[in-house]
């Protein structure tokens, strides 16, 4: 392959230690609920659906809220080992992650106060294919989970506001 992360990753350093103004990047979604408890979310380009099992009231025509958390989790990972693999010489072949986390229901129906409807734990396995020695790879991992977006904003708490307005939804909120 010709194209290197090396050079994408010393390049962006560069650029924005010369110029901490351009550091900042908004993302932006815009979720619409459809018919039960399924959505269709609007990133960029590319229209997500968003639906629950059967057992959570929908059609099971698309993964969960909670289960894009671990794709994000995981395929951020994935992307920050490539990177800092080449950043930092380190021989990386691929790299998978399995992902599992728990939630007790209880907290998202409501049934005991003291339960949160979040996850309680994730778990997840890192497997890399990669000649370098387990200290080259302990160090590897290290910088990656020092890095990786992700997993700081599961590790760390992200303000969060949410605004309520009414009235007739419009075409932009479509």
């Amino acid at each position: 392959m010709s194209f290197k992360f090396k050079d994408v990753f010393t390049g962006t350093q560069a650029a924005l230690g010369a110029d901490p103004a351009q550091a900042q990047a908004a993302f932006h979604a815009q979720s619409r609920l459809g018919d039960g408890v399924n959505s269709t979310v609007a990133i960029r380009q590319f229209n997500v659906g968003v639906d629950e099992p059967p057992g959570l009231g929908g059609q099971d025509t698309a993964p969960n809220p909670v289960e894009y958390i671990l794709a994000a989790l995981g395929s951020c990972q994935e992307i920050t080992y490539r990177l800092y693999a080449d950043a930092l010489g380190i021989p990386l072949n691929g790299v998978s992650v399995r992902l599992t986390a728990a939630i007790d229901l209880r907290g998202f129906f409501n049934v005991q106060q003291d339960v949160r409807p979040g996850f309680q734990r994730i778990e997840a396995e890192v497997i890399l294919d990669s000649p370098a020695s387990e200290a080259e790879l302990a160090r590897l991992k290290e910088v990656v989970d020092a890095h990786c977006p992700v997993l700081d904003i599961l590790r760390n708490p992200t303000p969060v506001k949410l605004s309520l307005r009414s009235g007739a939804l419009s075409a932009a909120a479509e």
